[in-house]
């Protein structure tokens, strides 16, 4: 079982270094349904598994100079404070949290499938949709403290929900530095919210140890790769990548 969880782990992190998206997308309902592990330790294990290994490609990422460090700090300074909110709220209210995972997914699953095909027309939709320069700021902000409240409760959103919304907030950032900023917000915030659910008790450490060791090379290798796919084919990858996810959360 310890080798199922390890190639998982690789397979997955692979995924993830290359396109930004997957992490919670992906191994969250992979546990649940290969493995049979319960939808909230899933939540938690795999919030700090993304924290983990995202850790490495952000590293590779940033020193290829994919990152727009900008950009990830106006996402963190909506996300970090929604997501203690989204812990807190779990900690003070007596809720089902399977219930509303449940919830959360089914939502996003819809929203990743329309978002995934407007990827293929983002160059019809950027030339109708155009946000107000001085406006971008702020939205970012409120972009992020979205991200940051659905993956305290479902661990979902910080990779697909995250790269959608920088290809439209920003339009002219090359996809390569999209994937690159995206998966470094992404670290802080699942290391918050993953701490906040093992205080809850949520979170399997054996199994952590397990999906880490495969995932770390993955993920290298993943974050290697994807320089050396031409945007339009990586934008593609995103968007198919979004509609499985999709896919997956609503089926």
């Amino acid at each position: 079982m310890d080798a199922g969880y390890a190639l998982s782990g690789l397979a997955i992190g692979a995924v993830v270094g290359m396109t930004g998206v997957g992490g919670g997308s992906l191994m969250t309902p992979l546990l649940v349904i290969a493995f049979g592990i319960s939808p909230a330790v899933a939540v938690g294990t795999d919030l700090l598994y993304g924290a983990i290994t995202k850790a490495g490609g952000a590293w590779v990422h940033g020193s290829k100079g994919h990152v727009d460090w900008r950009v990830a700090g106006l996402l963190a300074m909506g996300s970090i404070p929604a997501a203690l909110v989204g812990i807190l709220l779990l900690k003070a209210l007596s809720v089902d949290r399977q219930a509303i995972s449940s919830l959360v997914s089914s939502t996003l699953g819809i929203a990743l499938i329309l978002t995934a095909l407007s990827l293929f027309f983002r160059e019809r939709i950027s030339r109708i949709v155009r946000i107000r320069e001085d406006r971008i700021g702020p939205a970012t902000v409120m972009v992020g403290a979205i991200l940051g409240l659905l993956v305290s409760i479902s661990s979902v959103g910080a990779g697909a929900l995250g790269t959608v919304a920088l290809f439209y907030l920003y339009p002219r950032l090359p996809a390569i530095r999209v994937v690159g900023t995206d998966i470094v917000h992404a670290v802080p915030l699942t290391a918050i919210a993953g701490l906040g659910h093992a205080s809850l008790g949520t979170v399997d450490f054996h199994l952590l140890g397990s999906l880490i060791i495969g995932s770390l090379p993955g993920i290298y290798i993943g974050s290697h790769l994807s320089s050396k796919i031409p945007e339009r084919m990586l934008r593609g990858a995103l968007a198919s990548m979004l509609i499985l996810i999709g896919g997956k959360l609503m089926f």
